[in-house]
């Protein structure tokens, strides 16, 4: 099982195609966090979910054929449907249901910069994809530049704006009584991560996103990352502490007038492969891409 999900977050962070994927032999496995929150896996990226007395809140829906397994995990806790649902940004392993659950009546909610991508056609660079746009009933209702937030079920749950990082529209979920926060992809906890340059990018985002990150939380947050095993504090700042070191090598192995194919022969990550075993070279690629820029 571990192996099998090991390989579901891989192809997710990959940005395989859907025709690529059996979305049929997938699970969707439910973990409490507590005071009625919840993470969520299936083959894209994580889920968040809050279920109390006022009502039911999703954050990210994968891909849309996995809509009825994600709505069958959901009744498996509550009777109640989803009544609101946040985006953490625009790409498809996190948006994939937003018609289907759009459709059913939940009020989709994310940064300005998600309506933007999601409504017209994109082109993924690091993927050499392009993305269609979502229908109407797809598309966020609700948007904000900066922060919203919603009072609900007992809890205060702010999302917020962060420097562009993995996209230009990613959004950080904090639920302050439950002690949760959801990164959506401005974390990965168990490869390198998908700097988006196509989608506005920055290796800085994502630096500067965790560091706002970092002092609200303690050492009994639980971190629903974007994809991979759930997380704490300590992960989220080794991730931090691992793209700073990465970043200041890279700039040093640019100055040096190092190719990029030099720099991946000289093993520049060696000592993270271990930790952060996904997508490596991929990273290094777009790092020096970014980093090369006048």
């Amino acid at each position: 099982m571990r192996r099998l999900s090991l390989a579901l977050i891989l192809i997710s962070i990959a940005g395989a195609s859907l025709r690529a994927q059996n979305f049929d032999t997938v699970q969707v496995r439910t973990t409490p966090l507590g005071n009625g929150v919840y993470m969520l896996a299936g083959a894209g990226g994580n889920m968040g979910l809050a279920v109390g007395d006022d009502a039911v809140f999703l954050i990210d829906d994968e891909y849309a054929p996995l809509t009825p397994k994600i709505r069958a995990a959901i009744a498996a806790i509550t009777p109640k449907p989803v009544r609101f649902l946040l985006n953490t940004h625009w790409h498809w392993d996190h948006t994939g249901g937003n018609k289907d659950h759009g459709e059913a009546g939940a009020l989709i909610i994310a940064h300005d910069n998600v309506r933007k991508r999601l409504s017209t056609r994109q082109f993924v660079e690091a993927f050499n994809q392009t993305i269609e746009p979502l229908p109407a009933t797809g598309l966020p209702v609700v948007t904000f530049s900066d922060t919203v937030t919603l009072w609900i079920n007992g809890d205060t749950v702010t999302a917020f704006h962060v420097a562009p990082a993995h996209t230009d529209g990613d959004a950080i979920i904090y639920f302050h009584k439950a002690n949760v926060v959801h990164m959506g992809d401005v974390f990965v906890s168990a490869a390198f991560p998908l700097v988006d340059l196509s989608s506005g990018g920055s290796i800085h985002g994502f630096i500067a996103g965790i560091e706002r990150v970092l002092p609200v939380i303690n050492a009994s947050t639980k971190v629903i990352p974007g994809h991979g095993p759930l997380a704490d504090k300590a992960r989220l700042q080794a991730f931090h502490d691992m793209l700073v070191v990465m970043r200041d090598r890279m700039r040093k192995e640019i100055a040096a007038g190092h190719t990029v194919d030099q720099v991946l022969a000289s093993k520049i990550t060696a000592e993270y492969d271990a930790s952060w075993a996904g997508a490596r070279d991929r990273f290094v690629r777009i790092l020096y891409q970014e980093l090369s820029r006048k």
